[in-house]
């Protein structure tokens, strides 16, 4: 372990004598609670004490009882719940300099000279001019008589972290604000619920959705429900667009659909700056087309309901973040806005990032809409390529026809392999419709390898694949078998087909079987074809990629049932409920459903854990159980123990709790399967799939053999694994990521997410270590990015 030396540890900073003060600003958010409780639950452990502002800057100017010392116990439950429970308020006085006054001398007061702001831009410009006046502040607060010396000296500086809690998502420098996610899911269940009434009418929707001056709900909602338009201020239609509308409408139509849905976001303009409205559009439909059309408004349905997975995740990790952050800040770092990149926690100088927002509102005034597009970042702009890509149809004179190649298309073969994941059906629509752009006739196997080798395949067209987007589990049907016993079988039907490409979308028996055919190639030069598969599987266990298609809607499922049990605990007080998640010998599930769900443990094979560990995690609870939170969750990945079963566990904890707390346990099995897929796992499918296919045409050129009339690729880098590594989607050759990969219990060697079990761990009250080599370096925001890094985070 000669790296430990380098590493650097959080143990080393204490927050003993410091005072920090939590605020939620401006628009509420789910998951701005997640961010709270993370900043006082770190903020007590590391001995610092941590004070609640109640209604934002409002309570830090009226002072009294607004400002609140947290406990521990204080946040507990606030996990689960939407909004914010400490308030939010819009304060006209602390915009004026008495107001802000009045702020630093209540702040002075309880010695509070750290503070984590969870708001929109507004609010940490507000906060960071406070910090800018801070001193001449104090200096005022001298002259009046309200302080004395000593607390000027002790109290000379204050420092600030912001967390950008929007549902907008229209905050330069991060990937996702806080909020984001939850609100998608709220669109996306009301229009999946939408479909179904429009279908049974071939009714044509309207929907308009929140974002005044940004279209990311908009533009990722429509990316996730496959809508026929969308309307969003970064990207106004060209003239004639009405025309254009209905046309794109009845074609829809004449193809067999039964319904339309259009998405609007609230500040959606043409390109004169004259606004679009929902009812606009509606009116447009009737008189057009006379279709049977309606208007719905979702308004705040978007800022309610519990945050999902992903917010809590997302906030838990930055407000852990923000204290390190706030502890490691000196009198000379710039006030700093804790955000995501890629999969990364990244720290930025908070007015680059608020300076770059606002010239994105810039550049829309002046009609510089590409501009705007730009600066929103490489995820909005990605977002945005992906859906112009996915939406219309080319006509037959506009796809593409190399002359070169002598040919204007090849064919191309999609299949899922493994068990169902939720979003595979997105990726296999994306993949289709991509290819017939890309002027490929494209393939669909059924039931994975096996009945490939059965000549399950058929040509399917971009129809076909309409409305797949939000239909959970495999609809092209999946199975576990591998490839190796069917190979002869397979060659064949490749040959008979005459099948080009092949794109697989799977888990871990899709890794194993490009590995096989790739093997293959020796004996069948049918197999000499560029091969892509794009990971999908619940258990998020193949290597090479950080994230696979249907985790996050696994996670959701997780966490859901977890929040319910949580409740019937509270209910009957005392109880301890241990909970089995899927994941074959991953602990993903487990780990990161566990930080989730606020759980006191999770056991998962990759951490080794004995009889003293168990025996300690009871321990730990019977203490809990002599405070106000008198209910455990624990869970266990299937696979973490052979000896230390569920079973073994629940009977374990009940006889050593006897008197203390009762026990029940949880098989979740399946549901984890099942289910509606989230935004993220509809959009990561779309556009990793995109992603996917586009390389299948660069790799077919570059291996079409003029001469034989044929495509010929038999080196390494025409198998591939294409995963999200940190702040990018990468491609991998399979033969590369056998170094990666534990074969025997089918996991990477090496997982990001383990480093997030330490914080589970933190907020759970143990004592850890905690690696933090990652975090605090301050970065810069990016402007111009290379097109090789686009990032994936929806």
């Amino acid at each position: 372990m000669a790296q430990s030396d380098h590493k650097k540890f959080f143990e080393n900073l204490s927050g003993a004598g410091k005072a920090i003060g939590v605020l939620t600003s401006g628009g509420d958010a789910q998951g701005m609670n997640a961010a709270v409780r993370a900043v006082v639950r770190m903020g007590i452990y590391v001995g610092a004490k941590v004070y609640f502002v109640h209604e934002g800057y409002q309570g830090m100017v009226d002072g009294g009882d607004n400002i609140e010392e947290a406990t521990w116990e204080s946040v507990s439950s606030m996990l689960q719940v939407g909004g914010t429970v400490i308030g939010s308020a819009r304060c006209k006085e602390f915009r004026t300099h008495e107001g802000r006054l009045k702020a630093a001398y209540n702040l002075v007061q309880r010695g509070i000279t750290n503070l984590c702001v969870i708001g929109g831009d507004g609010s940490l410009t507000g906060a960071n001019l406070f910090r800018e006046e801070w001193s001449g502040l104090l200096d005022e607060l001298l002259q009046a008589g309200k302080i004395d010396n000593e607390a000027v000296l002790k109290y000379s500086h204050l420092n600030i972290v912001g967390m950008v809690g929007s549902i907008d998502n229209d905050f330069c420098g991060t990937d996702m604000t806080i909020g984001t996610d939850s609100a998608l899911h709220r669109i996306i269940e009301v229009v999946d619920a939408i479909m179904t009434t429009a279908q049974s009418h071939q009714r044509t929707f309207v929907l308009e959705v929140m974002g005044r001056h940004c279209g990311y709900l908009a533009l990722v909602s429509a990316l996730a429900c496959g809508a026929d338009w969308v309307f969003i201020p970064e990207m106004p239609p060209a003239d004639g667009w009405e025309e254009l509308m209905c046309t794109k409408l009845s074609e829809s139509r004449s193809r067999g659909s039964r319904l339309n849905i259009i998405i609007v976001a609230e500040g959606a303009i043409d390109r004169h700056g004259k606004a679009i409205t929902s009812n606009i559009v509606k009116d447009l439909v009737v008189k057009c087309l006379g279709f049977d059309t309606r208007v719905t408004i979702l308004g705040h349905v978007q800022r309610g309901g519990t945050p999902s997975a992903f917010d809590r995740i997302l906030a838990s990790r930055m407000g852990v973040e923000a204290v390190l952050a706030l502890l490691e800040a000196s009198p000379d770092t710039p006030a700093c806005v804790v955000s995501l990149c890629g999969n990364q926690s990244v720290r930025l100088p908070l007015m680059e990032c608020v300076q770059m927002t606002q010239e994105v509102q810039k550049a829309m005034d002046e009609g510089k809409f590409e501009e705007a597009v730009r600066l929103r970042g490489r995820s909005f702009e990605n977002n945005l390529n992906t859906y112009k890509l996915l939406a219309h149809r080319k006509p037959q004179s506009e796809l593409p026809h190399d002359e070169a190649l002598c040919r204007s298309s090849f064919n191309v073969a999609v299949l899922n392999v493994g068990a169902p994941a939720a979003g595979m059906n997105a990726a296999v629509r994306s993949a289709v419709r991509v290819g017939i752009t890309e002027g490929h006739k494209m393939f669909a196997v059924n039931d994975g390898f096996e009945g490939f080798s059965r000549g399950q395949i058929k040509e399917i067209n971009w129809g076909d694949v309409g409305g797949w987007t939000g239909q959970g589990g495999s609809l092209l049907g999946t199975k576990r078998t591998l490839p190796a016993k069917y190979i002869e079988k397979i060659a064949e039907q490749m040959r008979i087909n005459n099948i080009n490409a092949l794109l697989v979308i799977g888990g871990f028996e899709a890794y194993l079987g490009l590995s096989e055919l790739l093997a293959a190639r020796g004996k069948y030069d049918e197999f000499c074809v560029p091969m892509v598969m794009v990971p999908a599987t619940v258990s998020n266990n193949v290597p090479g990629s950080d994230f696979s298609i249907g985790a996050d809607t696994a996670l959701n499922a997780i966490t859901d049932t977890c929040d319910r049990i949580k409740q019937s605990a509270s209910g009957t007080k005392r109880r301890v409920f241990i909970i089995e998640t899927m994941g074959g010998y991953c602990g993903y599930l487990a780990s990161v459903g566990g930080l989730a769900a606020g759980a006191d443990a999770a056991y998962i094979f990759e951490e080794p854990f004995d009889i003293r560990d168990l025996q300690s995690n009871v321990e730990h609870l019977t203490e809990k159980m002599k405070t106000s939170i008198q209910r455990g969750l624990v869970l266990r990945n299937e696979n973490s123990n052979e000896n230390y079963t569920t079973d073994f566990i629940y009977q374990l904890y009940s006889e050593e709790g006897k008197g203390v707390f009762d026990c029940r346990k949880n098989v979740l099995g399946h549901m984890q399967q099942g289910g509606s897929p989230s935004p993220f796992d509809r959009n990561f499918g779309t556009k990793i799939a995109a992603k996917a296919m586009l390389w299948i045409s660069r790799k077919l050129k570059e291996t079409y053999r003029q001469d034989e009339g044929r495509v010929f690729a038999n080196t390494e880098d025409s198998v591939c694994l294409l995963g999200m590594h940190r702040r990018a989607l990468i491609f991998q050759p399979v033969v590369q990521l056998k170094e990666e990969t534990d074969f025997v219990h089918r996991i990477p060697n090496e997982q990001w997410w383990l480093k997030l079990r330490p914080l589970m761990k933190i907020l759970a009250k143990y004592k850890t270590s905690y690696d933090v080599s990652d975090s605090g370096q301050l970065e810069h925001v990016v402007r111009n990015r290379s097109k090789e890094t686009e990032n994936v985070a929806i």
